[in-house]
């Protein structure tokens, strides 16, 4: 058999979105499978990475990485579906992707310029670029939301340019709150030492943009005003799940995210999956899920391709808690995993280099050193 029949002959698997889900689950079944992921960009983006790179603009060419040399036989097509039906995805274009099985993992939306919006990685970069001027001229930073995007935000900003007034808002009363206090604690201290003011169980009422960072003020719900000459609303993420809407059985569960069964399932089709941020099944809207939910997959896809029915193999379980690694800068940082970590173990795991190695060699891409 030559190549094409060898791929007539597999069962063919569609991914929708190339992101951590998409191109990891496709990387690993492309072997087992006749794999096609449809991804409307051209390169992936490393949203982690894309925070630092507010201060390091030069890291842009390190985290873009293109699809080019992601997949040996199955394929990558680019384009925007729009339409999922149990044994087709229909593009925009108006091509038609035949599908034994689909896996939609379409992710989220959050505030440039940490993730891109559109289509277009020109326009990511652009924005990207942009934003970096702005706070290179920038005296005062307010950071609305102290999550992981808004507490990385404030100590990389913190840690390369000391001069800058930084201020950051937290509606809760502690950092990090389902976490061990003695990790936010920690967190808290570092920020505090490295220049930033955190303020924490105050809500800002009058944001006046949330996709986007913007001169002017906020006033929290104890009636201070909060004056910066940048503001960025990092408020957490929007599950994009409008192609998911028109399946049969389909329930939506908080920030726009489905409803699934134990086996990742949201609809009456026995054949689509979902996972990842557009997926409500227990885990947050973090990278560390994926390390959880795409090993699951893999597995189970491929028994499934081997003719096992998803009801006899072993469900999905969530996290019950999630590591998370907190890298305030290159050199500091908290984690938990299983345990309190600190600078150490936080610049050893995560800090120092961003994954950007891993996901460049997963790219077969080299890496050039940050």
């Amino acid at each position: 058999m030559n190549r094409n029949e060898v791929r007539m002959s597999k069962k063919k698997v569609v991914i929708v979105g190339g992101g951590y889900v998409g191109f990891e689950v496709a990387k690993e079944l492309e072997a087992y499978a006749d794999i096609t992921v449809i991804e409307q960009r051209k390169a992936f983006v490393l949203p982690p990475a894309a925070i630092r790179a507010l201060v390091q603009p030069e890291l842009l060419d390190e985290i873009i990485l293109p699809y080019d040399n992601l997949l040996k036989h199955g394929k990558v097509v680019r384009g925007r579906a729009v339409s999922v039906a149990q044994s087709e995805v229909i593009l925009a274009s108006g091509e038609v992707v035949p599908a034994d099985f689909i896996v939609v993992a379409t992710g989220s939306s959050y505030a440039a310029p940490f993730k891109p919006s559109g289509e277009s990685i020109a326009d990511f970069r652009q924005a990207s670029s942009e934003i970096s001027a702005q706070l290179r001229k920038a005296k005062s930073i307010a950071i609305v939301g102290a999550g992981a995007v808004g507490t990385e935000l404030a100590g990389e900003v913190a840690s390369a340019q000391p001069e800058k007034s930084i201020t950051l808002i937290s509606s809760d009363e502690t950092l990090f709150p389902m976490y061990p206090a003695r990790m936010g604690a920690q967190l808290k201290r570092k920020l505090e030492q490295l220049g930033v003011t955190v303020i924490l169980g105050q809500r800002a009422k009058d944001l006046r943009h949330l996709d986007r960072p913007y001169e002017g003020s906020v006033t929290l719900t104890d009636g201070r005003n909060i004056e910066a000459d940048l503001i960025f609303p990092v408020v957490g993420s929007k599950a994009q799940s409008t192609l998911l809407e028109s399946l049969p059985g389909v329930t939506h569960g908080s920030s726009g995210r489905v409803k699934t069964d134990k086996w990742l399932r949201p609809s009456d089709y026995p054949n689509i999956f979902v996972a990842g941020d557009v997926a409500e099944v227990g885990d947050g809207m973090t990278i560390v899920a994926t390390t959880r939910q795409n090993p699951w997959l893999i597995k189970t896809l491929k028994k499934v391709l081997e003719g096992a029915a998803p009801e006899s193999l072993r469900p999905y379980s969530p996290w019950k808690k999630a590591p998370i690694l907190l890298p305030l800068g290159p050199v500091i940082g908290n984690s938990w995993i299983f345990a309190t970590l600190g600078d150490r173990g936080t610049r050893m795991m995560k800090g120092r280099d961003l994954f950007i190695p891993k996901y460049r060699k997963a790219f077969g891409l080299k890496y050039r050193g940050i």
